[in-house]
């Protein structure tokens, strides 16, 4: 799909899908009264199939099927937020962030914002804005072993290892350069503003149809980001000789990557939607957020 066809937010909300931070207690209170509030309004409350919520001594179900769901709210930190986008699984179904965590950059809602925005959300006042998702494919003599989607990154580093690891990158099937580093982050525009940005990669905005390769403490002086479109396909490749890295996944790891594996990264045919007020000014969030263009 193109970042260009959105869907139509969803006009007769029924069925909320409750996720919280598990271990802030008030992110938890926070989401019980959630859920009690959103039953006063005739919807019906379902916590994250592996977190337990109680409105008194009633008991929120959890979600069974994820298909009936029409909408997310997250209460927690951007951590939460790729938490329920993982649950989520591709499905189009947008995501409201509540900030209960520290930087809150996917999670941008104040907490005392909620109630406020829930009504907005409820009169289909906000805007379902797409983000490009990015997926993983990797393969061990030519056959397919683990597959992985990303909204923000996905990074192949030598983890606890001393040494640094050498990465083949191709684009298209064609070579690109040798990277000698602590790691290789490939991130989405969403992403940049996290992992990449923190390793000297740039700022790109959410609607650019792209995906940035940002080396982590690279050896050499010479080793800088790369941009490329996103309709690229990305080869990484460890050079022979026995070495291990391992493929982490918005934060999670997957796996551990030898030289005998190959990863592909490809633009996802998924694509995640945020729920944003119409004025919505992503440099604004970028300057409250990260300090962009403020002067000391």
């Amino acid at each position: 799909m193109s970042l260009a066809e959105t869907p139509e937010f969803p006009k007769d909300i029924k069925n909320v899908l409750i996720v919280y931070r598990p271990d802030t207690k008030n992110a938890i209170k926070i989401a019980s009264e959630l859920a009690g509030w959103l039953i006063e309004k005739g919807l019906k409350p379902f916590s994250h199939p592996k977190q337990k919520l109680k409105m008194g001594s009633t008991a929120v179900p959890p979600v069974k099927q994820l298909s009936r769901i029409q909408l997310v709210i997250v209460l927690g930190g951007d951590g939460t937020y790729l938490e329920a986008v993982r649950l989520l699984e591709g499905r189009r179904i947008p995501i409201l962030g509540i900030n209960q965590g520290s930087l809150g950059f996917l999670t941008n809602t104040r907490a005392e914002d909620l109630y406020p925005t829930l009504e907005k959300t409820l009169n289909a006042e906000l805007e379902m804005r797409p983000r490009r998702m990015l997926t993983a494919k990797v393969f061990k003599g030519g056959r397919l072993v683990k597959e992985a989607t990303a909204l923000n990154d996905l990074v192949l580093e030598r983890g606890a290892r001393s040494h640094l690891i050498n990465v083949q990158i191709f684009n298209n099937k064609m070579f690109t350069l040798d990277v000698k580093a602590d790691g290789l982050i490939i991130s989405s525009p969403t992403g940049s503003t996290a992992y990449n940005l923190a390793a000297g990669g740039p700022i790109l905005h959410p609607e650019v149809e792209a995906f940035v390769m940002t080396p982590i403490c690279p050896h050499s002086l010479t080793s800088r980001p790369i941009l490329l479109p996103d309709h690229r396909t990305i080869t990484l490749k460890l050079h022979k000789g026995h070495q291990k890295a391992s493929l982490t996944v918005d934060g999670q790891t997957i796996m551990e990557i030898a030289d005998s594996h190959e990863i592909k990264i490809q633009r996802s045919k998924h694509v995640h939607y945020v729920l944003r007020d119409p004025s919505h000014n992503y440099f604004n969030l970028v300057a409250e957020k990260l300090k962009f263009g403020l002067r000391s």
